[in-house]
């Protein structure tokens, strides 16, 4: 009996500590509920429902957009437009057009695709992989492996120890970019609709990193483009090739009929007649034959346009020490190990491109024409009313300005001190920033005040200023390229390659019967000068940076965001693209003596109207130009065996032959 009561009382104990856990749980239960009464919709929870509408609606779009018939997009953009025109290549192939010369594309800066074929132990498993183009995955997932493999010597401008990476081969070396960006492709589409195919059709795919004669010592490149060449005219019934380079490309197969032409072991041996025998012509697209601006910002401070806008509206994400990103110290520390980009610098100095007080382009305003969309006129500009008369007169020719109203000034007002002579001093970061260094960390205070105090730079003196704050980068590119104008070519100096790819100082090949043919775009706002400022000081930092804060306050002004612009591609200003060949080269001259034709052809900036139209058919940008359907039906009849007279001769929107004959430049 005393068991069972004993077990009662249990049962009693048990029942009453089962009865206070569930009083606890009620109670916690109930607290549980009143947290999640009172909690309410947070802004987290507003940012997760709004990225999951967005993706939500994209995949629901992408869906619609695979699942709808092919045609629909084009009927809608016709719905709108109007109806489209044929491509290039189904119009011509209409009018009877065949493939007939051989064609071979010479791509520019950046456009071609670099690849990896040896690296260090960051880079395990990209062998082969595109470390440039496509679609830059490496960057995002491995930035500084990539920034460390992307750079050349310091000392040889070619590939450091323990890398090696190649330039992509064939045609997919530069159709695309990166995906869905075309850059050759829609020109490779239309002459195949005529014919060609890969054995008519060759690109000349080099590392447009190192220096043009560097391509040659390291990969043979210049040596295989001469067998190419050689080849496809031998295997097409002997007609000669039609060369088709673009941007950079220009100055690099400038470079090539210099060397093919020159004696081994400097050249390759083809002697005076090659470039007679072989090519029938060459048509330049966007080629910056005197340089270009840009190049001198993006060697001075790292920056463009563009690059200077987002600098200013976000300087922690690109050049403060904060967070040790400094992204355009690790950008100028790669660039600069690019000989290439040295070649670019303007040409001519101050003949050229102008002085303190005047410059080819003076008076020049921003127009205001544009061309209705899927307008197909050819005729020329006439300017008449479609400009704005101009306020005030912009010193173009001053390259470099600090502070706007040293670029607006009287050159007698401007107080100037000679920054050669200069002492440089210490600066303490170099000891704290080995993984960015530029050489601006050698020049210390004194020396970066040096190149304030000079106040502004034209083109004569941009080369002193860029041998002054980067001494070990302009040696290495000195060896290579040349930027003065020729006095004397008879002179045996201008044989030497790093002179070849100037065109103020070097010859056209005796070839009478070639033609060449300079093709731009023109009608938008071109990088010509810039305004400068002093960078606030810290520890690791470019010292100098475009004042996006000068503006010249009108609606069509050429100074915004401190830059001046004038008519151009957006990159390559008219002058350097147009000159050459509208007066330079234009009938006998001592640059062309045999009297090669040039030809000049313009085409007006023309806009996408709408989104379904991509970058449009009209574009005069520089690389969107790729896609213009007057340029492709302009390079495909002389592919197929037209002459610049049968197209029409010179078409010119812009001012290049006023502006030409302002240069006095000794013919």
């Amino acid at each position: 009996m005393s068991l069972l009561r004993r077990r009662k009382a249990v049962e009693k104990d048990t029942n009453i500590q089962k009865d206070g856990d569930d009083d606890k749980k009620e109670k916690v239960s109930g607290q549980v509920k009143e947290v999640k009464a009172k909690k309410r919709w947070s802004c987290v929870d507003s940012c997760c429902w709004f990225v999951g509408c967005v993706c939500t609606t994209w995949w629901l779009l992408l869906f619609l957009y695979n699942a709808m018939p092919a045609s629909l997009p084009q009927y809608v953009t016709e719905a709108i437009t109007g109806p489209l025109p044929d491509p290039p290549g189904v119009k011509l192939k209409k009018e009877g057009l065949k493939v007939n010369h051989p064609v071979v594309f010479v791509p520019g800066i950046v456009t071609g695709g670099l690849e990896l074929w040896e690296g260090h132990e960051c880079a395990e498993g990209l062998f082969r992989k595109r470390l440039w183009g496509g679609t830059f995955g490496e960057v995002y997932k491995r930035p500084s492996c990539w920034v460390e493999h992307m750079s050349l010597d310091n000392e040889t401008g070619l590939d450091p120890p323990g890398v090696r990476v190649r330039p992509v081969s064939g045609l997919v070396a530069a159709d695309y970019f990166a995906p869905g960006y075309f850059v050759w492709a829609v020109l490779i589409a239309n002459l195949a609709r005529i014919g060609y195919e890969e054995k008519t059709m060759y690109m000349a795919a080099y590392d447009w990193r190192i220096s043009y004669q560097n391509t040659e010592v390291r990969d043979q490149t210049l040596s295989r483009i001469k067998s190419n060449i050689e080849l496809m005219v031998a295997t097409n019934g002997g007609k000669k090739a039609v060369i088709i380079p673009h941007s950079m490309g220009v100055l690099y197969f400038l470079h090539f009929m210099k060397w093919v032409e020159a004696p081994a072991p400097m050249g390759g041996g083809g002697g005076p007649d090659w470039c007679a025998k072989h090519i029938k012509a060459v048509i330049n697209i966007g080629g910056p034959f005197l340089g270009v601006p840009k190049a001198v910002a993006g060697l001075f401070s790292a920056e463009a346009k563009d690059i200077a806008v987002a600098r200013a509206i976000a300087p922690v994400f690109l050049d403060n020490d904060l967070f040790r990103i400094q992204t355009l110290q690790h950008v100028m520390k790669m660039t600069r190990t690019w000989d290439s980009t040295m070649s670019m610098i303007p040409k001519g100095g101050d003949v050229i491109w102008g002085a303190l007080d005047w410059s080819p382009e003076d008076g020049h305003v921003p127009s205001r024409r544009r061309l209705k969309n899927n307008d197909t006129r050819n005729g020329g500009y006439d300017g008449d009313g479609d400009t704005v008369p101009s306020s005030k007169k912009v010193h173009y020719g001053r390259i470099i300005s600090f502070g706007k109203d040293i670029a607006e000034a009287d050159s007698s007002e401007i107080e100037r001190i000679e920054f050669l002579d200069a002492i440089k001093g210490h600066n303490i970061a170099n000891a704290t920033c080995k993984d960015v260094w530029t050489e601006y960390h050698d020049m210390g205070i004194e020396g970066i005040r040096a190149i304030s105090d000079y106040k502004v730079y034209t083109a004569g003196s941009i080369i002193d200023l860029l041998h002054y704050v980067a001494p070990h980068t302009m040696e290495r590119g000195s060896a290579h390229f040349s930027y003065g104008i020729a006095d004397n070519l008879d002179d045996p100096k201008y044989n030497q390659y790093k002179y070849w790819s100037n065109p103020l100082e070097t010859r056209l090949p005796n070839a009478p019967d070639m033609e060449i043919f300079s093709l731009y775009g023109v009608g938008i706002p071109t990088e010509r000068a810039y305004v400068y400022k002093l960078s606030p000081a810290a520890e690791c930092y470019i010292p100098f940076q475009i004042d996006t804060a000068a503006n010249d306050g009108e609606e069509d002004g050429c100074l915004k965001d401190g830059v001046y612009t004038v008519d151009g591609d957006e990159t390559v200003p008219v002058l350097s693209a147009g000159y050459m060949c509208a007066k330079g080269w234009r009938g006998k001259t001592r640059f062309n003596p045999s009297g090669i034709r040039t030809y000049v052809r313009e085409y007006n900036h023309s806009p996408p109207s709408n989104l379904l139209e991509g970058r449009g058919t009209q574009s005069g940008a520089h690389v969107d130009i790729m896609g213009n359907f007057a340029l492709i039906e302009d390079i495909i009849r002389i592919a197929a065996g037209a002459q610049g007279e049968d197209l029409g001769g010179d078409r010119v929107y812009s001012d290049i032959f006023k502006w030409s004959e302002k240069i006095k430049l000794p013919l």
